[in-house]
């Protein structure tokens, strides 16, 4: 069973940066993952951010709105994931998530049985 713990999250001003990270425990090797960066907002769907491929060739995909602002990475050898996430607006205020995915019909989803960490709140003030 898969372990994924977010952090990183707070308040912040619009326009201003924060660094989130996403440790994972697991069974089989963490490099063996696609990985991504979810987001869901208040009364709002659970929706794709940003992922990076498994592998490690560095390949990675963003969602239309953050491209440009957002970067993720990986640490392969210390099981972990990062967005940064700058030039921040109050739109962007939401639970992120990350978890292992699949892309699938045009997306990128959740390959984890749907199972979710506990997330880290961001909240980006007018």
């Amino acid at each position: 069973q898969m372990q994924l713990s977010e952090s990183g999250g707070g308040l912040v001003q619009a326009g201003g940066s924060l660094r989130l990270s996403c440790v994972v425990s697991a069974r089989s090797p963490f490099s063996w993952y696609n990985m991504a960066w979810f987001r869901q907002g208040s009364g709002q769907g659970r929706e794709f951010v940003a992922a990076s491929t498994r592998g490690g060739g560095g390949s990675t995909d963003y969602a239309e709105f953050v491209k440009g602002r957002f970067t993720v990475s990986r640490d392969d050898a210390k099981n972990m994931m990062y967005l940064q996430m700058n030039n921040l607006a109050p739109e962007d205020t939401a639970i992120y998530y990350c978890a292992p995915a699949n892309y699938r019909a045009g997306t990128w989803i959740n390959s984890n049985d749907d199972v979710w960490g506990p997330g880290t709140r961001v909240t980006v003030s007018s």
